[in-house]
């Protein structure tokens, strides 16, 4: 048994899972690498298959699952005591796995995290050093939940660039699949009920910035509906750690994003300029 499980979910991966795979098996720690393909209609099974390497197993599903019960089903796969989830078009940058398994070592972390950078469909860094606003080093469950709310997931970062325990990923359920933009945000917030989180300052994952991945494929007034639902369920659940207060500042951060989207729109509709809308 592998002390480092990584899960790759794909799903018409072909374009870009081989570099994501790549930098999963370059890194110094010796980790399973589960790819679960979701009934891929391209070649991305064939492309996990062509690793000719030990570490990688790879299984396909039969029919497409929704992607909720697809990342439940990966994990479920691994047998890691540690779990970290890259997305078939991210990448790992060199020495992520071992940096985090050092931090996870202390048994009151219960998550960790690293700042990230944004690649485009070619691998070109466009931007760096982002994420985790007011998040770096040890804080508390309250921190953490408040941030997410205040600030949202993409300020958050990409489960790539995330640890976590698998004993705590079966505690709270898994994923909760209803509401898809907040997914993982949603999984790191309740994870973190059992311990600390700690924001590592080095940069350790990309995330794509692709014509092809579903966040690009979900349309604003979704992704905002979703983050406002989160927000409410969270402090719901979790009254001790969000308050009133955060949550009135996370929707009024929502309703910011929605006008500047009608602006926007407005603009582009009145110019005859549809291309402003990307």
């Amino acid at each position: 048994m592998k002390n480092m499980s990584v899960c790759v979910p794909a799903y018409n991966s072909g374009r870009t899972l081989e570099t994501t795979l790549r930098s999963i098996l370059e890194q110094d720690t010796d980790a399973e690498v589960i790819v679960l393909d979701n009934a891929s209609s391209d070649d991305t099974g064939a492309i996990a298959r062509s690793f000719d390497d030990p570490r990688v197993r790879v299984h396909r599903n039969d029919d497409t699952l929704p992607i909720g019960e697809n990342w439940n089903k990966a994990v479920s796969l691994t047998t890691g005591r540690f779990v970290k989830v890259v997305c078939a078009d991210d990448i790992l940058l060199p020495g992520a796995l071992d940096r985090q398994l050092e931090v996870m070592a202390d048994n009151g972390i219960a998550i960790c995290s690293s700042k990230f950078q944004v690649i485009d469909e070619a691998g070109g860094v466009e931007a760096t050093d982002l994420g985790l606003p007011n998040l770096l080093g040890r804080r508390d469950a309250r921190a953490l939940m408040r941030t997410i709310v205040h600030r949202g997931p993409a300020d958050f970062g990409p489960t790539a660039a995330a640890v976590f325990r698998r004993q705590d990923f079966d505690r709270v359920g898994g994923f909760r699949g209803d509401l898809v933009f907040p997914m993982d945000v949603d999984l790191f917030a309740r994870v973190c009920a059992f311990g600390a989180f700690y924001g590592m300052a080095d940069i350790l994952a990309a995330w794509r910035n692709s014509s092809f991945n579903l966040c690009s494929n979900t349309s604003t007034v979704s992704k905002l509906t979703e983050m406002l639902r989160f927000h409410h369920r969270l402090a719901s659940e979790y009254p001790q750690y969000v308050g009133r207060g955060a949550v009135l500042g996370g929707d009024w951060r929502l309703a910011r994003a929605a006008a500047e989207r009608v602006r926007v729109r407005t603009v582009a509709t009145a110019l005859r300029r549809p291309e402003i809308l990307h």
